[in-house]
């Protein structure tokens, strides 16, 4: 197979699945030309837990991807998340120089924003702009060239642990990958699946994966809030697993086929086979009996997440409600239940502005292989990670002299 240099690939290196999502430049944007997916048994809430376990669902994943698309993929965009995930707000102001806004004057704000203590076993993932204050006047978006006497920057910074961003390098890596960029997953499912009048209105973007709960708050057109929290669909299985007493595999597949978590919706007694284990016969339950499982479960998520919102401060600036993706969005009753717990307008988060093959990629599991792949055509200058044997010494070696060098 030929490589094609049109082609940006995703890698949603996730807890229960690995997914490659391929894209290729069009004059209309971005097509989906290919995807694979393959079961993801190496990692834990987010973090690699074993590496060759992982390194080998990358590889599933890619030669799946390369088939349907029909080229050799060499270099991807990466997600990251886990609960080690830290984002906080900075705020920086320097002396504008010659009377004028310049791309100088915008790259000295930003470094005296982003001068703040950072432990060395923390990587900074993302530096994220939010709003530019020239003069006391605030919400200014692109700055370069206005004039005024003094700059400020308001800016969003997000680290993780320097371990866990590095043994995602290392996985791609050793599964023959480059790694153009490392990308926070809400921000990446925040691309595909929120539009720029709800991140301008106010929306908090609730993301349910296999090992974490992602959650993304946006305002004013800017991200303000990020947390990563240690629950999310595996959690779900895993009750079904022990209140029916049923493999997780089957309580996996009775969540996807039957899953419900607002017993409101249900309508009569359906009955549903439950597979046992060690040969014993096969069980039968009510639908209501599954989801008065799942139902205290979600509950408890998007209650813990409706206690970010609140430590955030921005609770009551969300005019566009509640956004909630990734694969346990899927299940019926999930935005009923969030207007419910946040008294909020919510609905299903799923993957927009692209081309190609749109009906495989048109669930909320996608959104972040998409959204990677939305990240990766704004950025596609970025190249980050493509030295395969850089290692943690050398990142931190790097960062320290940077450091001196800033401050001596």
């Amino acid at each position: 197979m030929r490589k094609k240099d049109d082609t940006i690939i995703g890698l949603d290196i996730g807890t229960t699945k690995i997914c490659a999502v391929v894209g290729e430049e069009t004059d209309n944007g971005v097509d989906i030309i290919g995807i694979g997916i393959h079961p993801s048994k190496g990692l834990r809430r987010g973090v690699v837990v074993n590496i060759e376990s992982t390194i080998n669902s990358i590889k599933k994943a890619i030669e799946e991807a390369e088939l349907m698309a029909g080229c050799e993929i060499g270099s991807v965009f990466a997600g990251i998340a886990g609960s080690h995930i830290k984002g906080f707000n900075s705020h920086g102001i320097v002396a504008v120089k010659n009377g004028e806004v310049s791309s100088h004057d915008l790259t000295r704000v930003i470094e005296a924003a982003k001068a703040v203590a950072i432990p060395l076993d923390r990587e900074t993932i993302h530096i994220l702009p939010q709003e530019y204050i020239i003069d006391d006047q605030d919400g200014i978006k692109e700055p370069l060239g206005m004039a005024g006497v003094r700059l400020e920057a308001k800016i969003h910074i997000v680290t993780g642990a320097v371990s866990a961003a590095q043994n995602i390098i290392k996985c791609a890596n050793q599964s023959g990958l480059d790694v153009n960029d490392i990308v926070l997953e809400p921000l990446a499912s925040s691309e595909a699946v929120l539009s720029e009048e709800e991140k301008e209105l106010g929306v908090g973007l609730i993301d349910i994966g296999g090992g974490t709960t992602d959650l993304a708050i946006f305002t004013g057109g800017s991200l303000r809030h990020t947390t990563v929290l240690p629950f999310g669909g595996s959690t779900i299985t895993h009750d079904l697993s022990l209140g029916l007493r049923t493999s997780t595999e089957s309580a996996e597949q009775l969540k996807l086929q039957y899953g419900c978590c607002l017993s409101a919706m249900l309508n009569g007694d359906g009955v549903i086979e439950v597979p046992s284990v060690g040969g014993r016969k096969p069980r039968n339950i009510t639908h209501k009996v599954l989801c008065e499982i799942i139902e205290p479960r979600v509950e408890e998520i998007f209650s813990l997440v409706g206690q970010e919102i609140e430590r955030s401060s921005y609770a009551e600036l969300l005019g566009s409600g509640i956004v909630v993706t990734g694969g346990s969005a899927i299940m019926k009753g999930i935005p009923e239940l969030a207007e419910q717990i946040f008294g909020l307008p919510a609905r299903r988060g799923f993957p927009m502005g692209m081309g190609g093959l749109t009906d495989i990629i048109d669930s909320p599991m996608h959104a972040t292989g998409v959204g990677l792949i939305h990240y990766g055509y704004k950025h596609r200058a970025l190249s980050r990670f493509r030295i395969r044997d850089e290692n943690i010494f050398s990142k931190v070696t790097r960062r320290m002299s940077s450091w001196f060098n800033d401050f001596f």
